[in-house]
């Protein structure tokens, strides 16, 4: 069995930092994924470390939201970060928006998917229309945070504000209420739209807010009349098994205070859902039904991550599972753990998290590569010593990590989106009231 504990003095200096320190660490390190990462001629982000990784459109969008934190806290100039974000939005104005097979988009959306060096389709991906929301949130960051009166900021906010307007958000609905998944051009629209309550919350805002193609709102209360709401361990919440759920929106929206029909009727809000959800996460990792080796209150976040898949040594009769979207109590749980999700629930329930983030980070300095999180951990897969880990990082995981971080130390990111009048009107359209809804603009 791998050891819970470890002498590396990085580890071990890092451990007894206190809590502003170890921030400091963590998120400095996360945000270097995004220098090591990128293509500065593009601006477009590798999806993952692994050498050869296509860009994904979602990374960038979390790469425009991360260089204003980066320039606040010193880490680029406000000169590199403005290159940086003009790179990539210049590349998604001039891409190619035929819709054909190795094209770059359609209608404004964009494929999930795109080699890094082209900027072109890769793997028959999906034109996705959650990825081209968060690339969209990203790039409205960029725009409210880059407001000064110079020529290339200009450029900028009108450059986001044209890819904006270009997007078809009525396209995506198929004619029906909701909005598709996806879309290819070898077969159309995808078979499957958006049930449940998911990460698309800030999908439907941004669609509800455009001022050119908007959807009506009964196609949010289509949406959310899919939701499930449930009683786990004692705690009633908007259910979603897979932590990310409950983390990603939030990234760009605060939703403390503010409510739409949905949760007026449950005397609740979105924040203090996902602040449930992350308490049954530790719940259910307490109880540990399947009895993994390692889970409890202190190590857990089952959430979209790697998982050790095939590389699982021969004879050994478990069934392990790749990159899978694991939730609790329903599953899947191979025992696969991302230690950063823990990180990503600071805003919610902030003592937890770095309970979590301390004990994980003693018991398993493996899952920590470049002093950034690996993808996830297995501590029921051992091999040499050493329990299984992830080779590398997703850009998706160090993004969240860099913005909810930010979020929890000042609301930096909360308090830009907020003066963003598109986000703003998608919210009053999707019928969300109070709160800082209802106070005025600067």
């Amino acid at each position: 069995m791998g050891s819970h504990t470890s002498n590396h003095p990085l580890m071990t200096a890092t451990i007894e930092l206190a809590d502003d320190a170890l921030l400091d660490v963590l998120q400095r390190s996360a945000f270097g994924y995004f220098r090591e990462a990128t293509n500065p001629v593009n601006g477009l982000v590798a999806d993952r470390s692994r050498p050869n990784s296509p860009a994904s459109i979602a990374v960038v969008g979390f790469a425009l939201s991360v260089y204003p934190v980066a320039v606040e806290r010193g880490w680029m100039s406000r000169a590199d970060a403005l290159e940086c974000s003009l790179a990539a939005l210049r590349f998604f104005r001039d891409s190619d928006q035929s819709g054909s097979a190795q094209a770059t988009g359609y209608n404004g959306f964009y494929y999930h998917f795109l080699a890094l060096d082209t900027g072109r389709r890769v793997w028959r991906s999906e034109l996705s229309m959650i990825d081209t929301a968060l690339l969209m949130a990203g790039a409205l960051t960029a725009s409210m945070y880059f407001s000064a009166n110079t020529a290339s900021e200009i450029e900028l906010r009108e450059i986001v504000d044209m890819l904006y307007r270009r997007i078809d958000w009525r396209w995506a609905q198929n004619g029906g209420a909701t909005i598709i998944q996806g879309w290819k051009p070898e077969c159309g629209f995808l078979q499957y739209g958006w049930e449940g309550y998911n990460e698309a919350i800030v999908l439907y805002v941004l669609a509800l807010g455009s001022p050119t193609h908007p959807i009506d709102n009964t196609g949010y209360h289509a949406w959310t009349a899919t939701y499930q709401w449930e009683n786990l361990y004692g705690h009633e919440f908007l259910y979603a098994g897979p932590l990310f759920i409950h983390q990603f929106s939030h990234a760009w929206i605060d939703f403390r205070g503010i409510r739409d029909r949905f949760m007026r009727e449950k005397c609740c809000d979105y924040f203090e859902n996902s602040r449930r959800a992350t308490e049954v996460q530790r719940e259910y990792a307490w109880r540990n039904p399947n009895e993994f080796v390692g889970y409890d209150e202190n190590s857990w976040g089952l959430t979209a991550c790697d998982g050790p898949g095939d590389h699982v040594p021969q004879g050994d009769p478990r069934r392990f599972v790749g990159y899978a979207a694991r939730g609790v109590p329903y599953g899947p749980d191979d025992g696969t753990l991302a230690g950063w999700a823990a990180l990503a629930s600071l805003p919610f329930a902030p003592d937890a998290a770095l309970s979590a983030v301390r004990s994980m980070y003693r018991r398993y300095p493996e899952m920590r590569l470049a002093q950034r999180y690996a993808s996830s951990f297995n501590p029921s897969l051992v091999s040499a010593g050493h329990e299984w880990v992830s080779k590398g990082q997703f850009g998706l995981d160090q993004g969240i990590v860099v913005m909810m971080i930010e979020n929890y130390r000042t609301g930096f990111i909360w308090r830009l989106m907020r003066e963003c009048p598109y986000i703003g009107r998608g919210l009053r359209q999707a019928g969300f009231r109070g709160g800082w809804l209802q106070r005025p603009r600067r």
